[in-house]
């Protein structure tokens, strides 16, 4: 499957159109899997999410016709491992955070990626952005409090988040779109048990069926498929200044299919964060080696 164009001028934008579809799909996916929560749980949501969609991307990209060097296979099942956690966490941080909030607290991930191995003075005030973010996150006294699980839920899945981008470029460097297929596959193999577990036969529930292929279609197996793409043909800067727009759009989209609510300050802190990660990506160093950066 080839999404993007061999034209120059093309391939310079497509990339940066199909990571934003990807963005806007995801979020859209998660706002469709709470519906599933109360039927089969967070987990069982992951499973269903996570199995369904290898099913459709092991038929659209035959990963058994990869060639993995036993070299390659630590990149790739660190890949997968760190995907189906981040999954099984992020939905966990569902069940009592808001979208758009657990968005923001989950972006901490990718904005480490962006500020390690920084020298610069100026990046201290990323972080300083950053933090001002998550302290804003937590309301004010006489309104309800940030649940303390559901944002350490949001948090490890942030820190998921970070492996998925380094492993995941170092593979789909290895292997392109391919990578998906085999890397979801392995993420399912870590979820499902978790599902089964809490679900049992519920998971398998025709009339659930359609909201989770709904879900495995447009959370995982569209925007991950577009994300990986991207991922390898965009700088490493551009492709985490593009990243950051993700809370906010994971905030309308509880606002417009949750009727999510956030405070003014929550705004602001999602804003600071946003800040704070465009920023970070866009001062970020290259990359002495360029091969895993998108950099022709």
């Amino acid at each position: 499957m080839n999404f993007v164009s061999s034209s120059p001028a093309a391939s310079r934008w497509q990339p940066i159109a199909l990571l934003l579809v990807a963005m806007v799909s995801i979020q859209s996916g998660a706002s469709l899997a709470k519906h599933l929560f109360p039927a089969v749980g967070a987990t069982g949501a992951t499973a269903l999410r996570l199995a369904l969609a290898t099913l459709l991307l092991v038929a659209v990209f035959r990963p058994w016709r990869m060639r993995v060097q036993r070299h390659q296979w630590p990149a790739l099942l660190a890949y997968g491992i760190s995907l189906g956690l981040m999954n099984l966490m992020f939905y966990k941080s569902l069940e009592t955070v808001p979208l758009g909030i657990a968005i923001a607290l989950e972006f901490t991930g990718p904005l480490a990626v962006a500020l390690f191995g920084s020298r610069h003075l100026r990046d201290v005030v990323w972080v300083a952005l950053a933090v001002l973010g998550l302290v804003l996150l937590v309301p004010e006294q006489g309104t309800q409090a940030l649940d303390p699980v559901g944002a350490a839920y949001a948090l490890g899945a942030g820190t998921c988040w970070a492996l998925y981008i380094v492993f995941g470029q170092k593979a789909g460097n290895d292997h392109g779109p391919q990578t998906v297929a085999l890397g979801t596959s392995i993420a399912a193999l870590v979820a499902v048990p978790f599902g089964v577990a809490h679900a049992g036969t519920a998971l398998l529930s025709p009339a659930l069926l359609p909201i989770a292929f709904g879900v495995a279609l447009l959370s995982t197996a569209l925007p991950y498929s577009l994300e990986m793409v991207a991922l390898t043909k965009l700088p490493t800067r551009t492709f985490g200044m593009l990243m950051s727009l993700e809370p906010a759009i994971g905030a309308l989209c509880g606002l417009l299919f949750l009727h999510e609510q956030l405070t003014v300050l929550q705004w602001l802190a999602i804003g600071a964060i946003i800040v704070a990660s465009a920023g970070a990506a866009m001062t970020a160093r290259p990359p002495v080696d360029s091969a895993g950066s998108g950099e022709g």
